[in-house]
């Protein structure tokens, strides 16, 4: 079967396409035909390589997936062939003590789909059955594909910062998938939210789906700027999917025993930290990584329910999906950038 990806690391020419064996159901597995896949970040940064990646070449792109059900294993119930569906990314053991516990994104075995094992940029796929959920039809195929990693991301950070209706959270980055999800989660938690972005156009688009105000980060004052929109009270909470850009201003706008979650390292990983500005205010610094199976269908539900909308910036057909890299590495976008695989 075609699918998307690299034989070996390095920049945006080694992506291809090509073929490899069509994969098959084991207990307790399904098979999805993949209709739509949306990109992220991680794929890029796979695509890059780091040290102690060890992947299975050539390496299969793709972490975000919706299609139908193709076939199912034996042991899955609950799932019939032509179900149209959405696939949970995130892999876990069920029998570590973290499992034990629910908490599966701390799972000693935790893996993704797309970027420890190979992914669904391709025709088909097969993924445990639990992590399998039959979508309404309200979603569009590349409106589910958008959903399950960035919300699934911006769910988990809002409970690990306790948002709270009377709460101002900071959304740096307002362009990008989680912060997309991460705006209408905090706006739907009763929030007031700020968001940061580069131009009028996606401040916007952000106020749109639930910012109360937007600052332009390449202003030199923008931390001034979210400083000033809280009337000099500072931020509850900050929901950082950016990383470094963000640290040496969020720790001084920050609230006393304000919390500061962090998912992802975009525009690097070296953070600058005040010491000072951690034990006298009082600062919490949490980290942050994809959701526990409870979080991930408690989001589901909303987004399925209509409390919230995926945000697709553009789709692209599977032949293009060179294009779409090009695309997302260029950081033109607002929400995500889907390719198309059926």
């Amino acid at each position: 079967m075609r699918a998307f990806g690299f034989e070996q690391h390095g920049g945006p020419e080694v992506l291809e396409h090509f073929e490899v064996d069509r994969p098959e159901p084991g207990p307790g597995e399904v098979r999805v035909k993949t209709e739509a896949v949306a990109l992220n970040h991680l794929d890029i940064w796979v695509r890059e390589g780091w040290p102690g990646l060890d992947l299975e070449l050539p390496h299969v792109l793709g972490t975000d997936t919706a299609g139908v059900v193709a076939e199912t294993g034996p042991n899955v119930q609950g799932l019939d062939r032509g179900d149209p569906v959405v696939v949970n990314p995130a892999l876990w053991c069920g029998f570590c003590r973290a499992c034990e516990r629910g908490e599966q994104s701390l799972c000693e075995n935790f893996t993704i789909l797309g970027e420890h094992v190979r992914g669904s940029l391709c025709e088909e796929v097969v993924v445990p059955a639990r992590n399998v959920l039959v979508r309404p039809g309200r979603l569009e195929t590349h409106e589910a594909a958008a959903v399950p990693l960035v919300f699934q991301t911006a769910w988990r950070m809002a409970n690990r910062g306790d948002i709270r209706p009377d709460n101002i959270v900071f959304v740096p980055g307002a362009g990008g998938g989680v912060a997309t999800a991460s705006i209408q989660i905090a706006k739907h938690l009763g929030a007031q939210v700020i968001a940061s972005t580069s131009s009028e156009e996606k401040a916007a688009k952000a106020e749109k789906i639930g910012a109360d105000d937007v600052v332009d980060y390449t202003e030199d004052d923008w931390g001034e700027q979210v400083y000033d929109l809280t009337q000099g009270e500072g931020v509850d909470v900050v929901l950082d999917s950016v990383g470094e850009e963000v640290w040496a201003e969020a720790q001084r706008f920050l609230t006393d025993g304000g919390d500061l979650v962090c998912c992802g390292a975009t525009s690097g990983p070296q953070a600058q930290l005040d010491l000072r500005y951690v034990f006298y205010n009082q600062l919490s610094f949490v980290g942050s990584t994809m959701a526990s199976a409870s979080e991930f269908d408690e989001i589901m539900s909303l987004v399925f329910n209509g409390w919230m909308e995926p945000i697709v910036d553009s789709t692209f057909s599977f032949e293009e999906a060179n294009k779409a890299f090009e695309y997302l590495e260029d950081g033109r976008q607002f929400g995500k950038v889907v390719v198309e695989t059926a």
